[in-house]
């Protein structure tokens, strides 16, 4: 069952681009855009978080682990892994799967009946069925109310420009943390953010900057939403 409205989880946008806010090469190589330092800043914010969240498709592109990691290897807190994946499409052979770290869920729209469920079942996951919204994906409601079923209070997006674009739409998005690499990749090159649906430039996202680092070759920069 669905709600009109969220329930209140702090939800943190990572994303690492290129200075022209490129996400990828045109053939969706990403790796890496940004540099060691950003990377291990990341897995620091991971560890922050009750909750890293991805989406199918960055699932079957990269087959990320999601886990938070030092130099040492995995770190004492590991974040639930979720992925939203309406026609459970997740491999149960995916690193998020077979390898160590945190809870995995996944947020689907597909029933319980789809034998893909026994079988994510089986190697570990944990499904949640969510109502459709218009574009046929898991309600953000929906997803947040899973979410904080579980005891999450902080979420952290990363993923490709849909999903964050869909994120930021839902007006879900607190803070962002952007890495920036000194690289340009061009027009052909994949944009952070998928189409807005904006009409007018008043209806843009605004948010605040709190704060600019160099970290290694990068930038740094960290946002909140502006009230």
């Amino acid at each position: 069952m669905s709600a009109e409205s969220p329930p209140a989880i702090a939800v943190t946008l990572k994303l690492a681009t290129s200075l022209d806010g490129k996400i990828a090469l045109a053939d969706g190589h990403s790796k890496w855009i940004t540099g060691p330092q950003s990377r291990a800043a990341a897995h620091r914010l991971r560890a922050a978080h009750d909750v890293v969240l991805t989406g199918i498709g960055t699932v079957l592109a990269d087959n990320p682990a999601l886990t938070a990691r030092d130099a040492h290897g995995l770190t004492q807190r590991q974040p639930t892994r979720a992925v939203l994946d309406s026609d459970l499409r997740t491999p149960p052979s995916a690193a998020l799967l077979t390898g160590e770290g945190g809870p995995v869920v996944i947020l689907t729209t597909a029933s319980s009946r789809d034998p893909a469920w026994e079988a994510l079942s089986e190697a570990g996951a944990r499904l949640h069925g969510c109502a459709k919204d218009a574009d046929g994906r898991p309600l953000w409601s929906d997803v947040m109310r899973a979410l904080s079923d579980q005891g999450a209070a902080s979420v952290m997006i990363e993923a490709g420009g849909r999903v964050a674009a869909s994120a930021l739409t839902a007006g879900l998005v607190d803070r962002l943390e952007w890495f920036r690499a000194p690289i340009i990749l061009g027009a052909e090159g994949l944009d952070v953010f998928a189409a807005l649906g904006l009409e007018a430039l008043m209806d843009a996202p605004i948010f605040v900057r709190e704060d600019v680092r160099v970290c290694g070759a990068d930038l740094h920069e960290r946002y909140r939403r502006s009230e």
